[in-house]
């Protein structure tokens, strides 16, 4: 019997239990609050690069690392043995200048002896040139010069001292891109260029266009740069979309873009710019950028219409909406969580460590299958997808047996859980790349892309217009398909630019296409 205003036994183990759950939950909360702070700790001061270097991870780590692991170091499983031939090792690059590019254009600048140093230091006879010393350097020379258009004017004299009227004709010139604007073809492709190339914000740009003595405003460059999309680059732009709806494989992802002067949004709110690439072995590579002031589906489905081809992206449910397509998943994501999670463990090995065994078996057979040669009668296609079969596939059936065996072991919302419940999530599209020779098997061509973007991004930091968004959509989207189709982008902008004004606007313009113009040279 209970004395008198004693707890019983039942409220007391009922108050255990509550308690112990409170532990278990802050419990679960400090480790996830800890792979925060290690996770954020090496954003800020370690190496971004998501390479894995087995520095955390040996045998002797593993055996003394048991006990203090838990459970997690025994879900180990091994890599099927599926044939695969061994990589060799690959020398490091070879040292050294390289020499530069013969194509650019050679001017001897000769140096010679005083005709009194030409005698012999030792008989002090007249001593004759037996060969010369040449060594290169390169030498730049940025000059901005003034162009006068001097457009000659006619009259009738006769009609000067006969008639009513006396006609003046006046020799005519070629539409300017921006009519009564100062600027050539030429400058506006250097100031675009350098805004979308080189990243160069245009209050930098306007003082480096002072130093050179020529004062051009912030405000003209931004004219300059929107006249230019506005009036003549957007014409290359819709051809290329129209080009690359008819792609049998379109890349797709989305990042970021700030915008101050938006209707009905707030300075501070965040838009975006979608992005769409062609696949890596097209011969039309084309890169696009689409700004939207949202995430919505509705911006994919707009931008791609009735698309009935292949659509690599993420696992945002966004792009997953459009009927029609074929979808699979990124590879790359996958791997970069339990790159997070490795890196927010406080020692290497266990399970992430595991996972990434897997990921670079994956990709090595990736690397191999481009090599790989096809059968009498089969295509590339047809034998990377052979080569997949054969050793990917039971890579994939291990690792997803793997995860399905640890996954109720790890803490949901720790880094390991979040890894191992994105790929158990997404494994129908991460793994539907094997049947496919023309399939890729992450979405890192894309991201690379973006990254221009985003590193360009850094130093302007923000759109002041919507005009201004849309413009740097449409000029990055032309710089970023020069690149994907080795153009050089100063010498294509000129060429485009100085032959769009005189075409109409229903002309045919596909001669003007990155990939259609000359490939620029190489070293």
């Amino acid at each position: 019997m209970n004395r008198t205003g004693n707890p019983s036994v039942e409220v007391l183990l009922a108050r255990i239990a509550a308690l112990e759950a409170e532990n278990r939950q802050l419990t679960e909360r400090v480790v996830k609050l800890e792979e925060e702070l290690a996770l954020a700790r090496l954003h800020r001061f370690a190496p971004r690069s998501e390479k894995h270097v087995d520095r955390l991870f040996n045998e002797a780590e593993q055996a003394a690392d048991e006990d203090d692991a838990g459970s997690e170091t025994n879900d180990t499983a091994e890599l099927p043995d599926t044939g695969l031939p061994s990589v060799e090792s690959t020398t490091g690059k070879k040292r050294g200048r390289r020499p530069l590019p013969a194509n650019l254009p050679r001017e001897r600048v000769e140096y010679d002896l005083p005709d009194d140093q030409k005698a012999c230091p030792c008989c002090r006879g007249q001593m004759h040139r037996m060969g010369e010393a040449v060594t290169e350097q390169l030498h730049i020379e940025v000059k901005a010069k003034v162009l006068q258009n001097v457009r000659f004017k006619y009259a009738c004299r006769h009609c000067d001292r006969t008639g009513i009227n006396a006609p003046v004709v006046t020799a005519p010139m070629p539409t300017q891109p921006l009519p009564g604007s100062v600027a050539t073809a030429s400058t506006l492709a250097f100031a675009l260029v350098h805004k979308y190339v080189d990243g160069t914000p245009l209050y930098r740009l306007a003082q480096a266009f002072e130093r050179a003595g020529v004062p051009v405003s912030r405000g003209a460059l931004g004219h300059w740069v929107i006249g230019s999309s506005e009036k003549h680059l957007h014409r290359i732009y819709d051809a290329l979309k129209l080009r690359l709806r008819s792609q049998p494989l379109i890349h797709g992802d989305e990042t970021t873009v700030q915008v101050l002067k938006e209707k009905d949004k707030a300075a501070t709110s965040t838009s975006y710019m979608w992005a769409y690439r062609s696949g890596k072995d097209s011969r039309e590579p084309i890169v696009l950028l689409d700004y939207q002031p949202g995430r919505g589906q509705i911006h994919p489905q707009t931008f791609l219409g009735d698309y009935r081809g292949i659509v690599m992206s993420d696992g945002y449910s966004a792009w997953r909406t459009l009927e029609g397509a074929t979808h699979i998943g990124c590879m790359a994501h996958s791997r970069r969580r339990f790159v997070d999670a490795l890196k927010a463990r406080k020692k290497g090995g266990g399970p992430p460590e595991q996972a990434l065994r897997f990921f670079e078996r994956l990709y090595r057979v990736e690397r191999q299958a481009r090599d790989e040669k096809p059968d009498r009668d089969e295509t590339p296609d047809q034998c990377i997808r052979r080569f997949r079969q054969q050793h990917s596939i039971p890579v994939l059936n291990a690792l997803k047996e793997w995860l399905d065996q640890i996954a109720p072991k790890v803490l949901p919302d720790s880094k390991l859980g979040d890894a191992v419940s994105y790929t158990r999530n997404q494994w129908d599209y991460l793994t539907r790349y094997t049947e496919d020779g023309r399939m890729p098997i992450d979405n890192n061509l894309l991201e690379r892309d973006i990254r221009v973007f985003a590193t360009g991004r850094k130093s302007w930091l923000f759109s002041d217009t919507v005009d201004g968004a849309r413009a740097s959509a449409v000029v990055y989207s032309l710089m970023l398909t020069c690149r994907a189709s080795r153009v050089e982008p100063l010498t294509w902008l000129r060429h485009v630019l100085t032959e769009l004004p005189q075409r109409a606007d229903n002309a045919d313009i596909a001669d003007l296409l990155p990939f259609n113009f000359p490939k620029a040279a190489t070293a």
